[in-house]
């Protein structure tokens, strides 16, 4: 039987500034929103300067030829125009646009779309943190916080500076979503005697890759020789040529791989073989590659102030950590006590993640309806909508 269609199928723009095939979070997420969308019977086109490909799994892509700063950043008023023209073109009932720090095309096109009477919906994926007092000036003069839009982040920590910012100002929680089943994995038999560190990144420094390496060492030096302890780094970015140098530099060739990108099937691979997962950054807005590692039964190691903590409860889903010294103390406690591993492992295979897409993408569809809201409660004549025009 075919799917039933929801009662409003609406048209769904999504804007952002960087897409598949890039990878990094922002990208995987907007490319699973939007496929998720689409199966949940509704349609989605998605807007972004990122080359590559007009359509992926599906889903049409607006990819502008636009002039780009260093880091693929648009800046040219031309660029953020051409966002409204492609969206009324388009004729879409909401405008959802995703940003990280800089992403001029989301913020400022986004301001755009609230003066053309679109609908919009904005998430911010990530810690504005020494951003903060610039998207303080931002206000003053633009005064974002009066604009008519759905304000929403990926965490209450993500949330946490907007609210500082906007008291008065509703912010919704639009986390990351996750397939719970997709990352289901059977472990693989090891040898009781090797622990296996696992971390999933970008090497850019935001993600702290080196400052792991360091840890590393460190807990390696308070480990019992006898126990053979790895560590598996999985992603490409520019600090690998840094990396690469202090491994070999540090004599940890025996024990450190740096396998550059994989795909999730073969990160998946990865889990099955690992026993902690960890992740050093100290601005984690949500953490979803932590997620999957949860998901798939390992125990994490991550900063107490990110947004991982939503997620990860100390002792019970992972451990917790304040400070880098705090992380190597806790990566130490896991290396060596391998019941409690087990017992975490042993909870994180038994309760499924709360932000599995089914919900996620509930949450998103109450966003754009206040969305609509907003523009029909606040505009002279009716709300923009193609829906009615249905």
């Amino acid at each position: 039987m075919p799917e039933a269609q929801p009662a409003t199928v609406m048209k769904i723009g999504l804007v952002t500034d960087c897409y598949v095939p890039r990878l990094g979070g922002i990208e995987m997420q907007v490319h699973d929103l939007g496929q998720r969308l689409r199966e949940a019977g509704h349609e989605v086109v998605v807007v972004t300067p990122t080359p590559g490909p007009d359509v992926v799994d599906g889903v049409p892509v607006h990819r502008m030829d636009v002039p780009l700063a260093p880091f693929d950043i648009p800046y040219k008023p031309s660029s953020f125009d051409r966002v409204i023209e492609l969206l009324e073109a388009e004729a879409v009932d909401v405008a959802h646009f995703h940003g990280g720090i800089v992403s001029p095309l989301a913020f400022v096109s986004a301001h755009h779309a609230v003066q053309r009477r679109i609908p919009t919906v904005i998430t911010t994926h990530c810690l504005w943190s020494y951003a903060t007092p610039v998207f303080r000036l931002l206000e003053r003069r633009y005064r974002w916080s009066e604009w008519d839009a759905v304000f929403s982040a990926v965490s209450e920590v993500a949330a946490a500076p907007i609210r500082r910012i906007a008291p008065n100002r509703e912010v919704l929680i639009l986390p990351n979503g996750i397939d719970n089943r997709a990352w289901e994995i059977d472990p693989s038999p090891r040898d009781p005697d090797r622990v296996v560190i696992v971390s999933v990144m970008r090497l850019a420094p935001r993600k702290r890759p080196l400052q792991l390496l360091k840890m590393f060492k460190r807990v390696r030096q308070r480990v019992p020789s006898n126990i053979d302890l790895r560590l598996v780094i999985i992603g490409e970015g520019p600090e690998r040529k840094s990396m690469e140098r202090y491994v070999a530099a540090q004599g940890l060739s025996d024990a450190v791989e740096l396998t550059g990108r994989l795909s999730r099937e073969q990160i998946r691979e990865v889990y099955a073989t690992a026993d902690i997962f960890v992740a050093p950054a100290n601005l984690e807005s949500f953490g979803i590659a932590a997620l999957e590692a949860r998901c798939a039964g390992l125990p994490v190691v991550a900063k107490a102030r990110t947004g991982i903590r939503e997620f990860v409860d100390h002792g019970q889903e992972g451990l917790l950590a304040d400070s880098d010294a705090d992380m190597v103390d806790q990566l130490v406690t896991l290396v060596l006590d391998r019941e409690l591993r087990g017992k975490i492992t042993a909870r994180n295979r038994e309760i499924p993640s709360p932000v599995d897409w089914t919900e996620v993408v509930s949450l998103n569809l109450d966003a754009y309806q206040k969305a609509r809201e907003l523009v029909g409660a606040s505009a002279v004549g009716p709300p923009r909508s193609r829906i009615a025009q249905r």
